[in-house]
């Protein structure tokens, strides 16, 4: 009885932090009627985010306030991630309504753009030259939310159950303060501060209000939709190229090192591997996609120079622009980019992927495993290495946990890249797109379009959604819905 009752007391919990999501969502649902200031003969479609909006106000009021508690909860990690993953589903349910209303898409495709924009991916089934836009400034919105994170935004906006365990869940493990709600609120305040800048940016490079507001939320969270086919090689700017490179950067740091470069804290932020990896990985795949690739494409030396940068940053950190179309492109271009693709962006940042601080770690293995055998055997080997701005001593746990997510991370890869053969794409495509869709990139090959196969489409969409909250908070959430359920269903001695 006592178990049951505990329970009840979290699940409350859990039920009213997600209705509180559901609320801030509504709000985010409404933001796209502020176009009809300027455009007011969009108000056909404003009933397209009215309705679904009023409908999420509704259920997460209802569910606030039936199960709201006076007590002060701290909530775990596994706890946080059933409000993560709970809260997630149900706000792209309700972000796909627009999609479907005002495009006339099918329920499916309008649920594949809604869920490519809140994990910031990026791929496309909308044809953004008809498209209003009321529709697609949402996209760039549903993108810029997803990139900061529903628990976030939860935190630092509204009082309620709180703890490390709801930003960690969402991928956000490092505080950049020891207070959780004063860290959440400096992560929006340094995100709104990079979409300022890049709007104005983008602006004084000659893209008009609209472009510029657009690119700049698609930017900072590493998300890629654009509101023109072309991407951004529609300007085929290097003005506009310039801006965006350190945006699509600053995007793909952790926020710890956002906030130790904020505060002018230069030494420890080059102590950082994911920074060290960074500076090695991004010269040498832009030098090796020069010299055999983008050299021999474009005539122009300036040219073939500004696309190897350009594509190889736009990969690594799963942003996923674009100048160039891919078609003509050799094998060892096409490959490099799925590599980075897969590799991605740094933890507790808006970009997907594998992630460097694995890579950097496994790198370091290496280097230790190297150092071990050369070393006499009775000597116990340290294993220090920087993670944000902590100098932390890798145990063997954290090497398990580190190598169990990149091997369930591959085998999902190679179990997706095989449908999408088997749904009749060549294996190139498939394994370009796979990587795309699973590290929330973006870049396509053009295998993603509204007339995909639904096995294909399912596949893509499944794939972001894992790739953005992380494999295992998915897996062990829904397990732990499982064990819970059993345990508060089950009866008694007294009750049989």
């Amino acid at each position: 009885m006592r178990e049951k009752q505990y329970l009840k007391q979290r699940y409350a919990a859990i039920i009213s932090s997600v209705g509180m999501i559901l609320l801030l969502s509504s709000a985010v649902m409404l933001t796209p009627l502020l176009i009809l200031l300027s455009h007011p003969g969009e108000a056909d479609h404003a009933w397209a985010f009215g309705l679904p909006s009023a409908s999420l106000f509704l259920l997460g009021i209802a569910l606030w306030k039936a199960f709201r508690s006076p007590l002060n909860i701290t909530l775990t990690v596994q706890e946080g991630g059933i409000i993560v993953l709970l809260s997630w589903i149900i706000v792209i349910l309700f972000s796909a309504w627009p999609f479907a209303s005002a495009l006339g898409l099918p329920y499916s495709r309008a649920l594949f753009e809604s869920v490519s924009g809140w994990t910031t991916t990026g791929l496309s089934v909308v044809d953004v030259t008809s498209a209003g836009k009321m529709i697609l400034i949402w996209r760039s919105i549903i993108q810029l939310a997803g990139g900061a994170g529903l628990a976030i935004l939860m935190m630092s906006a509204i009082v309620g159950p709180v703890g490390v365990g709801i930003s960690s869940a969402e991928g956000r493990s490092d505080q950049l303060v020891p207070h959780v709600r004063q860290s959440a609120r400096l992560v929006l305040i340094i995100y709104g501060c990079y979409a300022l800048a890049g709007t104005f940016a983008y602006w004084m490079a000659g893209m008009s209000p609209f472009d510029a507001v657009n690119h700049s939320f698609a930017v900072v969270s590493t998300g890629g939709f654009s509101t023109r086919v072309e991407s951004i090689g529609y300007w085929d700017s290097t003005a506009i190229e310039a801006v965006t490179l350190p945006l699509m950067i600053l995007g793909s740091l952790s926020f710890v090192t956002a906030w130790l470069l904020w505060r002018g804290k230069l030494r420890m932020v080059t102590r950082n591997g994911e920074v060290r990896l960074l500076v090695v990985l991004i010269p040498l795949s832009a030098a090796a996609i020069f010299l055999l690739t983008s050299h021999t494409l474009y005539l122009q030396l300036g040219k073939s120079i500004r696309v190897a940068v350009f594509e190889t940053v736009t990969a690594i950190t799963t942003t996923g622009f674009s100048t160039v179309s891919y078609g003509n492109w050799n094998a060892f271009g096409m490959f490099l980019l799925i590599i980075l693709m897969l590799i991605g962006g740094g933890t507790c940042s808006t970009a997907g992927g594998i992630k460097q601080f694995r890579v950097y770690l496994l790198w370091k293995m290496l280097y230790w495993e190297i150092k071990r055998y050369l070393m006499p055997r009775t000597t116990v080997l340290e294993r220090p290495m920087w993670e944000g701005n902590r100098r932390v001593f890798v145990d063997d746990a954290r090497i398990r946990q580190v190598m169990v997510f990149i091997f369930l991370y591959l085998a999902t890869y190679v179990f997706g890249v095989m449908i999408l053969c088997a749904c009749g794409y060549s294996l190139g495509d498939s394994l370009f797109e796979f990587a795309s869709a699973i590290g929330t990139v973006g870049l396509s090959v053009g295998v993603t379009t509204a007339q995909m196969p639904d096995a294909a489409l399912w596949t893509e969409t499944i794939a972001m959604f894992l790739g953005r909250l992380e494999f295992i908070v998915v897996l062990v959430s829904l397990l732990k819905i499982g064990g819970d359920g059993r345990r508060m269903l089950a009866r008694t001695p007294k009750e049989k």
